[in-house]
């Protein structure tokens, strides 16, 4: 448990000078740890493991190998971001796997929702998985793993992905964030040049996707849930709520109901919308959003994400409800 204890005399890293000092002392360890060896990391595009890709880019370069898996489930333009950022910018190995197909197919008509993020982390330790068999020399697994992980698990924890390690993988753990909490990781992404779309992402679950689109999930309403949810970021983002609000996003349930298009009597799908406030995610309180700007947002959503016909607020703070809807 001692390894796994954030060392008393440990400051605060909330400035970028001590973020500065933090990335030269990691690098230093890195290169201790590492050596001439390679290393693997499951990179998804979040915060805390593209810190960790940048920070092992700075110190071993091409001896790290990043795999980023989109399985489908990933919000607009996150697979896309993932390669500009690290392979075109960065110059990193990355591998892209391309497993939407493998993903929704083994999805399709589950609609419990245990039983998808059951099925979303097996399926991503399998294919995390073929892709290191493929590689020769891998002895190290660089993983995301924060301080919130360990406290949480009572030092048990030894993960950081949607699926976990895999069982058969036998390599060393490089978890150079591990004493870090978030806005710690935030700090030191900000001072090794992440753009502060990574940087400043906001909590996003395991299985992405897969709990917003409720129920069993098609790609049709997959795809109404992706589009609904990046104009709402868009939106939030011209109207100074990108940084004031803590989490926001949409879901599209698996009902529909009546309405009219183009004179049209129509059966589609409703779009609701979540916005909260939250320091640690055990509580969360509504944001009150100005009423001019979720018109504006509704009329957009209507217009241009297809096969919607209502949008919804919802109000409910936690407790009594969750945060997400499955």
């Amino acid at each position: 448990m001692a390894d796994n204890v954030r060392p008393a005399s440990m400051a605060r890293i909330n400035t970028p000078e001590l973020a500065e000092a933090f990335i030269e002392e990691q690098i230093a360890s890195l290169q201790a740890q590492i050596g001439k060896d390679k290393v693997l990391l499951a990179l998804s595009g979040g915060v805390d493991s593209s810190v960790v890709a940048a920070l092992l880019i700075k110190a071993v370069g091409n001896q790290l190998t990043c795999v980023h898996v989109n399985h489908g489930l990933l919000r607009k333009g996150e697979p896309e971001q993932v390669i500009e950022v690290f392979r075109n910018q960065m110059s990193a190995n990355l591998i892209y796997v391309d497993a939407v197909d493998r993903f929704l197919d083994k999805l399709a008509g589950v609609s419990d929702p245990e039983q998808k993020r059951k099925i979303i982390g097996k399926e991503f330790i399998d294919v995390f998985a073929e892709e290191a068999s493929k590689l020769e020399g891998i002895r190290f697994l660089g993983q995301g793993t924060i301080y919130p992980d360990i406290l949480e698990s009572d030092g048990v924890k030894a993960h950081h992905n949607v699926g976990g390690l895999p069982e058969n993988l036998q390599f060393e753990l490089v978890e150079p964030v591990k004493f870090l909490y978030k806005d710690e990781v935030r700090v030191v992404g900000k001072a090794l040049g992440l753009p502060d779309s990574m940087v400043y992402r906001q909590p996003f679950p395991g299985p992405g996707l897969g709990v917003r689109c409720v129920g069993a999930i098609t790609r049709d309403r997959l795809e109404a849930v992706r589009e609904s949810d990046a104009i709402l970021r868009e939106e939030f983002a011209k109207n100074g709520l990108e940084g004031k609000v803590w989490q926001y996003f949409t879901i599209v349930p698996d009902f529909k109901s009546t309405g009219i298009k183009d004179n049209k009597r129509t059966f589609e799908w409703p779009v609701v919308i979540r916005a909260v406030n939250s320091v640690d995610a055990t509580s969360a309180s509504i944001e009150q959003i100005p009423y001019a700007l979720l018109g504006h947002i509704t009329d957009r959503i209507l217009s241009e994400v297809r096969g919607v016909n209502r949008v919804l607020y919802d109000l409910s703070p936690k407790p009594v409800a969750t945060i997400e809807w499955e």
